[in-house]
């Protein structure tokens, strides 16, 4: 396990605190999908009459806001305690939520939602610190994973919120700000505070650039950049590009259902084989199987049922894949580094989120997509699989 620096102490968390950390990671799968669920409305020239060009700039400075707000929260977590950062994160997210529906053009809505992203961005790094660092032993990638199911958690929670709420778009902001708010004043009178005192050893973000670290900090980078390629590129683009692949449209979308089942499914299963036989070991295969079966989808699958199980399978692989860096900086970093490091995975990562939908949307523009753009996940796959060959194996993994 990651080291104790002198003057700071782990918290004891019981249960509840650890299903608020859940509910902290459910609204960012619950924001993504509320925005994809709103873009249909705004930009409907009977109800918001945005243009698409307009929206997509809005959703692009919300994930750069994200990446901005993961890679600095987590220094703030590590220099001033858990407690503070992760209040003044739900804060900022709830209220830049709140006020969303109220923009009256494109241009505020892109400021609201890179403030909004830059609290939810936030708010990961430091609910997955708590966690690894108060797991039992041997259980830190379970204590990793298990949150990250809330991501998917959330995702169906505001497709069934989008879907309930119609034209009526705003109430969707309502609510999650809404119940930002109350999860603010729970972890406001319920979570204590690691204590953290001046010591003679004092970190700082540009550490995790030192000899000791640099090769991991750098492969865990790249790493978690492919894997929000696929991550993002997959959820955004799959039906289409099995649409462009002959497959029915309404098939199209139930892929893309099982593909997220699996990814639930492979949280678990990469938690447990990851605090059985090593991080490093786990992290390598999972990407390498990602690799070998994204390529796989290139080939036409005549039988639905078969082609349903390949992409289930390729669920557990791909979405989990990712998820294994946050528990991989916490192997290679002390404690008074591990939300920097993970900030700054996730938040490097997050440019990965823009570049895959990004460059998949120009395939399918160009009539591409199928099946190139599974080559290009393949490859994006294989890349993470030779930089997390030349990262260290961590001591403790």
């Amino acid at each position: 396990m990651a080291t104790t620096p002198a003057g700071t102490t782990p918290l004891k968390l019981g249960g509840w605190i650890a299903a608020l950390c859940f509910f902290i990671v459910v609204f960012e799968g619950y924001d993504i999908v509320a925005l994809g669920a709103t873009i249909p409305v705004l930009t409907d020239p009977d109800v918001g009459g945005f243009s698409v060009q307009a929206m997509n700039w809005v959703n692009t400075f919300s994930l750069i806001g994200v990446g901005v707000g993961a890679a600095f929260m987590g220094r703030l977590a590590d220099r001033y305690g858990r407690r503070r950062p992760l209040l003044i994160a739900v804060l900022i997210f709830s209220i830049f939520t709140l006020i969303f529906p109220l923009m009256p053009s494109a241009v505020l809505m892109g400021a609201v939602r890179f403030i909004a992203g830059l609290g939810l961005g936030g708010c990961m790094p430091v609910a997955l610190a708590l966690m690894q660092e108060n797991a039992p032993v041997g259980r830190r990638a379970l204590a990793n994973n298990l949150p990250m199911v809330g991501y998917h958690l959330g995702a169906v929670l505001a497709s069934l919120a989008g879907k309930a709420a119609g034209i009526h778009w705003a109430n969707l902001y309502y609510l999650g700000g809404g119940l930002g708010l109350v999860l603010l004043a729970l972890l406001w009178f319920k979570l204590p505070d690691s204590e953290v005192t001046p010591s003679g050893e004092r970190t700082s973000i540009t550490d995790v650039l030192k000899p000791k670290y640099l090769r991991s900090s750098i492969g865990l980078w790249i790493a978690a950049f492919m894997g929000l390629v696929l991550v993002y590129g997959l959820n955004a683009w799959l039906p289409k590009i099995m649409g462009a692949a002959g497959y029915p449209v309404a098939d199209s979308l139930t892929m893309l259902f099982v593909l997220n089942l699996g990814a639930i499914a492979g949280l678990i299963i990469s938690a447990y084989a990851a605090d059985a036989k090593g991080i490093k070991l786990v992290s390598l295969l999972w990407f390498a199987a990602s690799a070998v079966l994204l390529v796989l989808l290139a080939v036409p699958f005549g039988n639905q049922v078969l082609l349903t199980v390949v992409l289930f399978i390729t669920g557990i692989f791909v979405f989990s894949a990712q998820c294994l860096m946050y528990v991989y900086a916490g192997h290679v970093y002390p404690r008074d580094m591990v939300a920097t490091g993970i900030g700054l995975a996730s938040g490097i990562g997050r440019f990965g989120a823009i570049i895959g939908p990004y460059v998949t949307g120009l395939m399918v523009a160009a009539g591409t997509a199928y099946p190139g753009a599974f080559f290009l996940y393949g490859g994006a796959a294989l890349i993470a699989v030779l930089v997390i060959a030349q990262i260290p194996k961590p001591k403790s993994a």
